[in-house]
C-alpha cells in the first residue's frame, strides 16, 4: 500500500530503519548531555533585561557610560547581631574581625569586603547598636556556586551570643536558583509518577506506559542541549530549565500517547504492524504536526517580546515542543517498529482493556451518554457553562502586576531571613535604590534648586530610608534614594510613578536639566508598561496565525473561529482564578500557596501563549476525529458523538498528565512557579472538561452543517486538512486475532 501523506511516509521510513533512527537519537542525546553539562550553567542568569530602551534603560546606560558600573558583580552582606553585646564591646569587635578574616580567606570570589571598624560608617550599625553589616561583592558567575561556602562560614561563627545572617543580591540569586532546581525536581517526580499511573490505566500495560515517558525525557534532554548552544550567543533566564522540563513532560508524553494509542487501535482493527504504524503516521502524527505548529506559533509571541525573561522562556518552550513533535514522529515509530506488539507487554491485571468494537457501541459508555445529554439541550448547557467561566474571569480585572522580589521567597531561605533582619534593624531593603540621573547644566541655580527640592521631597517620603546625591561630572549628578522595603513591592513601584509624575515635574519645571529614573523598581514600572503595550499586538498576532493554521487543518472558518473563542474562554477563566487565589487569597492556604500583593507581570502573556497552544492540542485531536466521521457519513450529530466517544478516554488521560505535571511545579516554594503551575493546570482542566465535554458538543450541535462552512472564495487554499485521509485497509496474508476482552495481538504481519 502506498502512503497517502508525508507524515505516513516518515513514520514508515523510521519504522523500516529503526536502528538507524534510534542511533541518530542516541547520538543527539549524548551530544545534548555534554553540551548541557559543560555550557548551560554559564548561560543562565537571574536578571531580566530589556532589548528596547525605556526610561530606566536610558538612565542606566548613562550611568554606565559615565561611571562604568561593574555589572559582573553582585552585592552581598553579612549581618552580625548580638542581644548581649553592642558594637562598642571588644567581644563584638573580635567576632566581626574574625568573621571578616575568614570571609576574605575564602578566595578571590569575595571582593571589596569591609567592616564598621574599618570604615567607621555609622550607617553600618543598627540604631540599637546591637547589629552591624559586613558588605562585600561577589562575581555574578560564581555567586550560586560559592554562596554555600559563605553560608557555612556563618554557621561556624554563630553561637556564643551572636547570630549571623546573610542577604543581598548574590544570596537572592543563589537561593532562587536552588529553589528553582528543587521546584523542578518536585515537578518532575510528581509529573512522571502520575503520568506512569495514568498511562498504565489508559494502556493496561507497563511497557506501553513507560514508552511515552521515555519519549518525553528524550525531548527534554535534546532541548536542554540546544538551549546550551543558544546560551553561548545570549544570556538566558534561569527559568528556562523549569520551562523546558514542564513543557517537555506535558507535551512530549501527550504526543507520544496519541500516536501509540492510534497504533494500538489500528492493530485492533486488524492491520499488519507496518500498516498500523503508517495509519498512525497518517492520522495521529499528522494531527500532532498541526498541533505542534499551532503551539509554536503561539509561543513566538514570547520571543518577539522585548524582555529577556520572555525571550528565554519562549526559546525554551519552542525548542522542547519542536523536539517533542520530532520524537513522536520519528523516534516513536522506530521503537514501535522494533518492539511491535511487545509494547503491550507486562499487562496489568484487573484493568479493563479496550475490547474490539461491537455493534451498538456507539450508544454505550460515558462519553456517548455525555454527547447525548449535552446535545439534547445544547442552549441550556452552553449558556450555563459560559456564564460560569465568564464569572471566573471577573477577578482578573482587579489584578496588580509586578515581579517576585526577595519578599516573595520562603521565610526559611537565608537571603529572606537576612532581609527581614535588615529591614527590622537598619530600616532599609537590599542595595537596590531608586536612582535618579540628572543631566544638563548642573551648575545653574535653577538646577541646583530643583535637585534640592527633589531630595527634600524624597527625604520626607516614608518609602525611602535615605537620600544621597553624588556628582558624576560637570553635567551629571546621580541621586540615590534608598528604599525601606523590597524594591519589587507594589509600594516601591508606586513610589517610582510618583517621582516621575509628581516630584520631578514639580521641582524641575524651568530647570535647564532633565531627570530620569532607573533602578530595579523603575525597571519594573517600565516592564509593566511595555508588557501592556505589547500584549495587544501579540494577542492579535497569535490569534491570526492560529486561525490560519486551523483553517488549513479543517477547511472551515466556523471551526477555526469557534475553536479560538473557546480557548480564549478557558484562558480567561484561568486568569481570574489566579488572581482570586494568589492576590485575594481565596484558597491559598488550602493549596499551600503564598498570598502576594501582585501577579507576575509576565504571567498573563506567557499563559496566553502557552495555553492557547496547548488547548489547541485537544481541539485538533477531537475535531480531527469529528471531521473524519463527518466526511465519511455526513451526519453532524453522529460525528460529534463519535469524536467525543473515540477521544474521550485518550484526551482525559492526556489532560490528567498535563494537570499533574503543572500541579507538581505549583507545589514548589517559588511563588512565580506556583502561579504559573496553578494557572496552567486549571486552564487545562477547564479545557478538557467544561470546554471539551459541554461547550464543543453544544456549539457543534447548534451550528449543524455550518460547522464545516468554507466560502467559495477560500476554496483555493491548499487541501491539507485533517480528518480526510481514510485509514489504510488491512493488508497481509493473515489477519490478527482479537480476544473478546482486549485486542490480544497474536500475529504482527
Amino acid at each position: 500500500m502506498k502512503p497517502n501523506n508525508w507524515t505516513e511516509s516518515l513514520a514508515r521510513g523510521c519504522a523500516r530503519r529503526p536502528w538507524i533512527t534510534v542511533g541518530v537519537w542516541i547520538v543527539a542525546m549524548a551530544g545534548a548531555i555534554l553540551a548541557a553539562l559543560n555550557l548551560l550553567g554559564g548561560a543562565l542568569v537571574t536578571e531580566a533585561e530589556f532589548t528596547s530602551s525605556p526610561e530606566s534603560v536610558v538612565a542606566f546606560d548613562m550611568i554606565q557610560e559615565r561611571l562604568g558600573t561593574d555589572e559582573t558583580v553582585l552585592d552581598q552582606m553579612i549581618i552580625v547581631r548580638s542581644d548581649t553585646y553592642t558594637v562598642d564591646d571588644a567581644a563584638f569587635a573580635d567576632k566581626v574581625n574574625g568573621l571578616y578574616t575568614e570571609l576574605v580567606g575564602l578566595g578571590t570570589f569575595v571582593e571589596s569586603a569591609a567592616t564598621y571598624y574599618m570604615a567607621g560608617d555609622p550607617a553600618m550599625v543598627s540604631a540599637d547598636r546591637h547589629a552591624t553589616l559586613i558588605p562585600f561583592k561577589m562575581p555574578i558567575d560564581s555567586a550560586s556556586e560559592k554562596m554555600p561556602e559563605v553560608y557555612a562560614l556563618g554557621e561556624r561563627q554563630s553561637g556564643g551570643g551572636f547570630e549571623i545572617f546573610h542577604t543581598g543580591n548574590a544570596g537572592f540569586m543563589a537561593d532562587s536558583l536552588a529553589l528553582s532546581e528543587s521546584t523542578m525536581a518536585t515537578g518532575e517526580t510528581i509529573g512522571i509518577s502520575v503520568a506512569l499511573i495514568v498511562l498504565a490505566i489508559v494502556f493496561g500495560a507497563v511497557a506501553a506506559a513507560v514508552l511515552p515517558v521515555l519519549l518525553g525525557i528524550a525531548a527534554i534532554v535534546v532541548a536542554l542541549g540546544l538551549t546550551a548552544l543558544v546560551g553561548q550567543t545570549m544570556d538566558l533566564s534561569f527559568m528556562i530549565t523549569s520551562m523546558i522540563t514542564m513543557m517537555g513532560l506535558a507535551v512530549g508524553i501527550d504526543y507520544s500517547l496519541f500516536v501509540l494509542t492510534r497504533f494500538r487501535e489500528e492493530r485492533a482493527r486488524g492491520l499488519a504492524k507496518m500498516d498500523a504504524i503508517g495509519a498512525a503516521g497518517a492520522t495521529a502524527s499528522r494531527a500532532i504536526f498541526f498541533s505542534g505548529i499551532t503551539v509554536m506559533l503561539a509561543l513566538t509571541g514570547l520571543v518577539i517580546f522585548p524582555l529577556s525573561i520572555f525571550i528565554s522562556m519562549g526559546i525554551g518552550a519552542l525548542l522542547v515542543v519542536f523536539a517533542s513533535v520530532l520524537a513522536s514522529m520519528t523516534l516513536l515509530p522506530a521503537l514501535i517498529g522494533i518492539f511491535g506488539d511487545k509494547v503491550n507487554a507486562l499487562r496489568i491485571p484487573f484493568i479493563q482493556r479496550k475490547r474490539a468494537p461491537r455493534p451498538g457501541d456507539e450508544n454505550r459508555g460515558f462519553w456517548a451518554w455525555t454527547a447525548r445529554t449535552v446535545t439534547r439541550s445544547p442552549v441550556i448547557f452552553l449558556v450555563v457553562t459560559v456564564a460560569i467561566l465568564g464569572a471566573a474571569v471577573i477577578p482578573f480585572f482587579d489584578k496588580n502586576s509586578g515581579m517576585s522580589g526577595i519578599s516573595s521567597v520562603p521565610d526559611y531561605l537565608p537571603s529572606k531571613q537576612g532581609y527581614t533582619v535588615l529591614q527590622r534593624d537598619f530600616h532599609v531593603g537590599l542595595d537596590a535604590p531608586v536612582t535618579i540621573v540628572v543631566s544638563g547644566d548642573i551648575a545653574d541655580p535653577a538646577t541646583q534648586s530643583a535637585m534640592a527640592g527633589l531630595q527634600d521631597r524624597l527625604a520626607a517620603d516614608p518609602l525611602f530610608a535615605s537620600v544621597t546625591a553624588v556628582p558624576a561630572g560637570p553635567d551629571m549628578t546621580i541621586i540615590y534614594a534608598r528604599l525601606a522595603g523590597d524594591s519589587m513591592s507594589v509600594a516601591s513601584m508606586d513610589g517610582v510613578k510618583k517621582i516621575r509624575a509628581e516630584y520631578i515635574p514639580e521641582t524641575f519645571a524651568g530647570a535647564p536639566a532633565q531627570a530620569l529614573v532607573t533602578g530595579d523598581s523603575a525597571f519594573m514600572v517600565d516592564y509593566n508598561q511595555v508588557t501592556n503595550a505589547y500584549t495587544q499586538v501579540i494577542f492579535i498576532m497569535v490569534l491570526a496565525l492560529s486561525f490560519v493554521v486551523l483553517l488549513l487543518a479543517f477547511r472551515s472558518i466556523v471551526i477555526s473561529a469557534t475553536a479560538i473563542a473557546m480557548n480564549l474562554l478557558s484562558v480567561g477563566a484561568a486568569y481570574g482564578l489566579i488572581v482570586l487565589v494568589f492576590q485575594k487569597g481565596f484558597g491559598a492556604d488550602f493549596f499551600g500557596f503564598m498570598k502576594v500583593d501582585h501577579i507576575e507581570t509576565w504571567l498573563p502573556l506567557f499563559l496566553f501563549a502557552v495555553l492557547f497552544g496547548l488547548s489547541m492540542d485537544y481541539q485538533v485531536f477531537l475535531l480531527s476525529r469529528v471531521r473524519e466521521h463527518y466526511k465519511q457519513h455526513g451526519d453532524n450529530a453522529a460525528a460529534v458523538s463519535f469524536g467525543l466517544r473515540s477521544t474521550g478516554r485518550l484526551i482525559t488521560g492526556a489532560a490528567l498528565i498535563m494537570v499533574a505535571v503543572f500541579w507538581g511545579f505549583a507545589l514548589g516554594d517559588m511563588v512565580m512557579m506556583q502561579q504559573m503551575g496553578f494557572g496552567l493546570a486549571v486552564a487545562v482542566l477547564i479545557d478538557s472538561t467544561l470546554i471539551r465535554c459541554i461547550v464543543v458538543p453544544a456549539t457543534m450541535k447548534l451550528l449543524g452543517k455550518y460547522n464545516w462552512y468554507l466560502p467559495k472564495w477560500l476554496e483555493w487554499i491548499p487541501n491539507i486538512s485533517l480528518g480526510e485521509q481514510r485509514a489504510p485497509d488491512v493488508t497481509g496474508p493473515a489477519p490478527v486475532k482479537i480476544s473478546p476482552v482486549y485486542p490480544r495481538l497474536e500475529q504482527e504481519e
